[in-house]
């Protein structure tokens, strides 16, 4: 029970990432706030899992970000932990990118952890052991074709973190990030079960030769979330299974 009494909030806790880390953080004692976008049927996918509240939020609408923060602190009586992960991609060539994709990738990955981030620093504050944890990607180090405002949302988010860690280190509150490779989630699955051939592909580049299931990640996070990770900020965790050593 590594996080007993302590309350959390997970965004894009709907599926994949999101949804194995509020359930472990619950099954190690914490209290959370499972968040993700309307229509996703969240509450369905943590039924009859004690500790879990749901919360049906776009983490890029105007009032998103406070409406997140107090709703966790008005059902918990505090806040501990703050996990970022609600994420999106989109693959379009800078040429021909669409306004639109850019400015929904780098809101969704970038300014609502941001803001998220401001609104929970006061309760942070509070808390005896303040935990911020942001889900970049190993594309914040490398690239792709086609992956510019994904791959620069991501550099965002690793900077974004070393920031808070540095501005915030005096108060007793830790910030790092998770760095994902090639992992089996929501954003990834549906082309993998289509293209068994890609999956394959992916799982031959890691030395481990797999891909990354969501509670690989979720394992990452809880050690950045307990008291084991207490003396490690501003530091980006690669739970890639070696993807990017031969880069």
């Amino acid at each position: 029970m590594r996080l007993s009494g302590r309350a959390a909030i997970v965004t894009g806790a709907g599926s994949g990432i999101g949804h194995a880390t509020a359930r472990l953080f619950a099954a190690e004692g914490a209290r959370v706030l499972a968040v993700d976008v309307p229509g996703r049927n969240l509450a369905a996918h943590h039924a009859g899992t004690p500790g879990i509240q749901t919360l049906e939020c776009d983490v890029t609408g105007h009032d998103a970000p406070a409406l997140i923060v107090s709703t966790a602190v008005t059902a918990f009586g505090a806040l501990d932990i703050v996990m970022n992960n609600a994420g999106v991609s989109g693959r379009e060539f800078v040429e021909e990118m669409k306004r639109e994709t850019w400015d929904r990738v780098l809101a969704v990955n970038l300014t609502a952890p941001a803001l998220i981030c401001q609104q929970a620093i006061p309760h942070l504050k509070k808390s005896r052991a303040g935990r911020i944890i942001n889900v970049a990607s190993v594309m914040a180090e490398g690239t792709d074709l086609g992956l510019a405002a994904y791959c620069a949302s991501k550099a965002g988010v690793a900077g974004l973190t070393r920031t808070l860690a540095l501005e915030l280190g005096k108060f007793g509150i830790t910030a790092n990030y998770l760095l994902p490779g090639a992992i089996r989630t929501g954003m990834t699955t549906p082309l993998w079960d289509a293209r068994p051939d890609i999956a394959d592909i992916w799982a031959r580049k890691s030395p481990l030769r797999r891909l990354g299931e969501p509670i690989d990640l979720a394992r990452g996070a809880l050690f950045l979330a307990s008291d084991d990770g207490g003396f490690v900020t501003g530091h980006g965790l690669h739970v890639d299974g070696g993807l990017m050593l031969r880069v």
